[in-house]
């Protein structure tokens, strides 16, 4: 497995709606793979493949992404999701995203979702979830669609993360500068 390159906002390929993939092989599996070791290693608990640098529908996710106790890791490969359905009752979490590094803000989600994919094996799929697999179900998927998810958020509030990022990516720069 490899890490592959991690995309950040304003990247114009996470703003791009991705295509269906039309088959599970061996040059798939191996990139879900990389998507996987690649969330692991940059410590999220979802990956979309825009954010790799890839236009199809494929995400990578792990609700308990532990460096500590790899046993308790419990990764999901989702080809071509697709929310079937969703609770009225929504929930606010406070959300970030490896490509708007050191952000967080809350958004609003549904509270449970059903989701039908294509697994790693090729075989399809459905999945009822709730709490933080939901949302990070809703969040990776919003992503397939080039939607970000300060995009949930009102325009003063994106704004102000916004500026937050910016003086957080030149304050990166400084202390790279300075070493």
């Amino acid at each position: 497995m490899s890490v592959l390159k991690l995309y950040e906002y304003p990247e114009p390929i996470l703003r791009q709606k991705c295509e269906k993939v039309s088959k599970v092989d061996d040059a798939l599996r191996r990139f879900l793979d990389d998507m996987l070791e690649t969330m692991y290693v940059d410590k999220g608990c979802g990956l979309a493949a825009p954010q790799v640098g890839c236009t199809k529908r494929i995400i990578v996710v792990d609700p308990n992404p532990s460096d500590e106790d790899l046993s308790a890791r419990q990764p999901l490969h989702l080809i071509n999701p697709e929310i079937i359905w969703h609770s009225d009752e929504t929930v606010l979490f406070n959300e970030g995203c490896l490509s708007l590094p050191d952000q967080r803000a809350e958004v609003e989600r549904f509270e449970k979702v059903r989701v039908h994919y294509t697994d790693y094996n090729g075989d399809e799929q459905e999945i009822l979830a709730n709490d933080l697999l939901a949302i990070i179900l809703q969040h990776e998927i919003d992503h397939l669609d080039g939607i970000l998810y300060i995009d949930h958020l009102s325009r003063l509030k994106r704004s102000r993360l916004l500026n937050k990022l910016d003086k957080y990516r030149n304050e990166c720069k400084k202390t790279k500068s300075a070493q």
